[in-house]
């Protein structure tokens, strides 16, 4: 017999905020991030291996769309705010259902992911981040699942963030956005110094990451590059490594 299948529960490493968004198009706003567990890659440099690594999806919580619901509502005190979507990588679950209950009483939602997995519900969201990784991940991008992630998206606003380690990175970046000239794009420096995934708090190379902000920005305007936008991880500078903020 047949009948209508429930919907999957989502993996949920963890729910926070709100807090400011640290990063990308969507700095400084006011935001509860829902971190989804599980992912497609395994950067180097990965800063949230608590929701990456499959040696912790004991970790993870499932939960209904209306349970992810219902904790945004109780920290955002139902005041409608931004809701981002992170990782892992959020794209290899179904959030179209979470967006939608969001949606329908005035919360705007936003998503980074490396743009390997392209899904339909992409098009709901109020800002879509691509974050293509570069050679220091030890991930190779293609751009055929990016493109269709671009695609995807249907009008939403969609924009490209890349970090930057070093020249290496640096090459490529540039090559990626001649790739793709349409979406705005944000540099990052790279944090070497991220947080092991079972601590509250960990040491951090504030004056290496100053240096590689630094260094980026000259890099960049010495070249007389001027189209991207260049920030660093706000929220690093602040908290440093802790999680949940």
């Amino acid at each position: 017999m047949g009948g209508v299948s429930a919907v999957k529960p989502l993996r949920i490493a963890e729910i926070f905020g709100p807090t400011i968004q640290g990063e990308g198009a969507v700095i400084g706003v006011p935001t509860v991030f829902v971190r989804a567990g599980g992912c497609d890659y395994r950067c180097s440099w990965c800063d949230s291996l608590h929701a990456v690594d499959s040696a912790y999806r004991h970790d993870w919580t499932p939960m209904t769309p209306e349970q992810v619901w219902a904790q945004v509502e109780t920290l955002s005190g139902g005041a409608p705010l931004t809701v981002s979507l992170s990782g892992g990588n959020p794209a290899i679950q179904d959030f179209g259902p979470l967006i939608a209950l969001g949606r329908s009483k005035g919360y705007d939602f936003v998503m980074e992911t490396q743009g390997s997995v392209a899904q339909d519900w992409f098009r709901e969201l109020s800002t879509l981040i691509l974050s293509p990784k570069p050679p220091s991940s030890g991930e190779t991008v293609d751009w055929a699942r990016f493109e269709d992630c671009v695609a995807r998206a249907e009008g939403a606003p969609t924009v490209m963030k890349i970090v930057v380690f070093d020249d290496d990175d640096y090459h490529w970046a540039r090559a990626a956005a001649d790739r793709f000239p349409s979406l705005p794009l944000y540099l990052q420096p790279g944090n070497h110094t991220p947080p092991p995934p079972d601590a509250e708090d960990a040491a951090i190379d504030m004056d290496g990451i100053m240096s590689r902000y630094e260094w980026l920005i000259d890099k960049t305007l010495g070249d007389r590059w001027f189209t991207p936008t260049i920030l660093p991880q706000l929220h690093v500078l602040i908290w440093g490594n802790r999680r949940g903020v």
